[in-house]
């Protein structure tokens, strides 16, 4: 199969887990594994001594057993058992207990969405449209021609009153209004 062939949906975020308080993806786990079975052993031992524990860490997810003969053991996480419809199963043949624990809670910190190939670092719901800002974005289409320096283009541009004006403004009738007071304190006295 061509690489093009393979789709590549793009990264995404199930029920924006960790923007908000996190809502466990896996709904219900299921153990497989055969009494009789050698490489079950290792996974009656789990059942016998972990998994109480993780019930109850973690009583959203619901547990179901399957007892199969001569089946090698495995934990399928089938579609309705994350809440997006995802699905997974791990075989359990060759692990240890201790593995057996890492790969439960895999499963249960798991988002149930499919491991894709990134074809992009990053992803918006909503792409600029604009495009990329240069400098000259919003400049005069005239300054392409333009041979500098230009007398029109370099002088500088004054359009209504500058802060200095006001400022100097303020300053000066301030100044006129004082001398005014001044005169008719001094008529009166």
């Amino acid at each position: 199969m061509s690489n093009e062939a393979i789709s590549k949906p793009l990264l995404k975020n199930v029920l924006h887990n960790g923007v908000r308080r996190c809502i466990c993806q896996l709904k219900r786990i299921t153990f497989r594994f055969c009494k009789s079975h050698g490489g079950s052993k290792q996974m009656s031992e789990f059942i016998e001594n972990n998994l109480l524990e993780f019930t109850q860490n973690n009583p959203e997810v619901v547990v179901y057993f399957q007892p199969r003969r001569n089946q090698p053991p495995s934990i399928p996480a089938y579609h309705r058992q994350y809440l997006n419809g995802g699905k997974q199963i791990l075989g359990m043949s060759s692990k240890l207990t201790p593995e057996i624990c890492k790969w439960t809670e895999h499963l249960r910190t798991r988002s149930g969405v499919q491991i894709v190939r990134m074809i992009k670092n990053n992803h918006t719901d909503t792409p600029i449209t604009q495009g990329i800002w240069q400098p000259f974005m919003f400049k005069e289409t005239e300054w392409a021609v333009t041979k500098f320096p230009n007398e029109k283009w370099s002088s500088v541009l004054k359009v209504g009153k500058t802060a200095t004006d006001y400022v100097l403004e303020e300053q000066s009738g301030k100044s006129q209004h004082d001398i005014k007071t001044r005169c008719i304190h001094e008529d009166n006295k």
